[in-house]
């Protein structure tokens, strides 16, 4: 297949935005795969903020970068991402270069626990204002449960709504997958 799947691409545009030495955010660390993307990304001297609600995300994410030795590139937050503003000292504002959030619940646990349009919604918008020109948001949206679908119709009324001179917005997606297939919203700040 010569066209990106949802996850290959999201690492592209990251790729795009983010080089060695910039500071970037993990939204949702999960199980810790894009914190140590990232955190390979920007190199020994760049910095990686990671948020989530979970413990045992947390756990997996610092158990991951410890075996790559990664640990001291990043900052992990135990709160929801809707808290990263205030969270992320401000001399970071107007300097990170990107950010990912892998939306709905963290695999192989407890489903009740996910994330929601009207947290998220404000991440989002924090993370526009502290994003620096050029920098990147990917949203990756799992909307194959009955909350993943309240979140994603949500996000795509916020981001169309979006004015075009604060930021492009982009929809990747496959139409012709059957059983809800994840889905990115890009967000390049102008």
């Amino acid at each position: 297949m010569k066209m990106d799947k949802i996850l290959p691409f999201t690492k592209n545009l990251l790729k795009k935005a983010v080089k060695s030495g910039e500071i970037v955010v993990d939204a949702t660390v999960g199980n810790g795969h894009d914190t140590l993307f990232l955190a390979e990304l920007v190199g020994e001297s760049g910095r990686v903020f990671g948020f989530d609600v979970q413990e045992q995300a947390i756990s997996a994410t610092k158990e991951r970068l410890s075996q790559y030795g990664y640990l001291e590139r990043v900052t992990i937050f135990h709160t929801g991402h809707e808290q990263l503003e205030k969270m992320i000292p401000s001399e970071y504002h107007g300097k990170i270069t990107g950010a990912v959030f892998n939306l709905g619940y963290l695999p192989n646990s407890d489903k009740s626990i996910f994330t929601r349009p009207e947290s998220t919604i404000s991440a989002v918008e924090q993370m526009i204002s502290v994003l620096a020109p050029e920098g990147i948001i990917v949203l990756v949206i799992y909307h194959g449960f009955p909350e993943g679908a309240v979140e994603r119709d949500a996000l795509l009324s916020y981001c169309q709504q979006i004015d075009q001179k604060t930021a492009h917005v982009l929809k990747y997606q496959y139409i012709n997958q059957q059983n809800n297939p994840p889905f990115i919203i890009a967000i390049e700040k102008i």
